[in-house]
């Protein structure tokens, strides 16, 4: 399929009712508002192909940005690659749930995080931490270094209220993450959640979100889903 059959496809799946779900998230035009299940079909089709996810990543039409993560060749992008990425994520769910997610496929996840993480810039942040939440989610306990992961808990205790309002967002989750997903650092991750409390997030045009990590991993603990990993990140 090439990039003229891909865009017309996407435009004929989309929903005026997912638009606006999606806009009202952020999202800006162009949308077409495509359920990401009815992408499947093409994605199959496709499979992978880099160029291809590339042109699509590089229209600024949410749902071809998100089609373009799932038919990316993590490994194949460099870092200057994933660069160009996040500066184009002009708001959460392109950050965090199409680039953050590409990133965590390829060799090169953590050391791109880590400089996300140590930008200052809400989007890269946001990316940053929501990386390292799919990694702890998919990957193996041992792929990580214990100690890394536990200093990050504890700036995530010192920093969380005081950073922008996507930044506390994924913090928040990575917290979560690693109490349900990291079963080395399950109890710490609990001690840091309850002194952590709950954090307000503002967001534009609604209430404050107010997120409670500590209660949601109680949830999981109840479920025994403690030690839970993705089999698959990318849709």
């Amino acid at each position: 399929m090439d990039f003229d059959t891909v865009m017309q496809e996407l435009e004929g799946l989309g929903k005026e009712r997912m638009k606006t779900r999606y806009m009202s998230s952020g999202a800006k035009e162009p949308v077409f508002g495509v359920a990401t299940g009815a992408m499947k079909p093409m994605s199959k089709k496709i499979k992978i192909d880099q160029a291809l996810a590339e042109a699509l990543y590089a229209t600024g039409n949410y749902d071809a940005m998100y089609f373009a993560g799932i038919i990316a060749d993590p490994k194949a992008m460099t870092e200057a690659d994933y660069e160009r990425w996040i500066d184009g994520a002009y708001f959460y769910m392109i950050s965090d749930n199409i680039v953050s997610v590409t990133l965590s496929e390829s060799d090169i996840a953590q050391e791109v995080a880590d400089k996300w993480i140590d930008s200052g810039e809400e989007m890269k942040m946001s990316a940053g931490w929501s990386c390292y939440c799919w990694l702890l989610g998919s990957r193996k306990d041992e792929t990580f270094e214990i100690d890394k992961i536990s200093g990050m808990l504890d700036r995530v205790e010192e920093e969380i209220h005081d950073v922008t309002e996507r930044a506390k967002a994924s913090m928040n989750n990575f917290i979560y993450t690693v109490a349900t997903s990291f079963v080395p650092l399950h109890d710490k991750a609990v001690e840091t959640a309850r002194r952590v409390g709950t954090v307000e997030a503002k967001r534009e045009n609604k209430k404050p979100a107010i997120l409670d990590a500590y209660g949601n991993i109680q949830k999981q603990v109840e479920k025994d889903r403690i030690g839970f990993k993705r089999k698959y990140v990318r849709c």
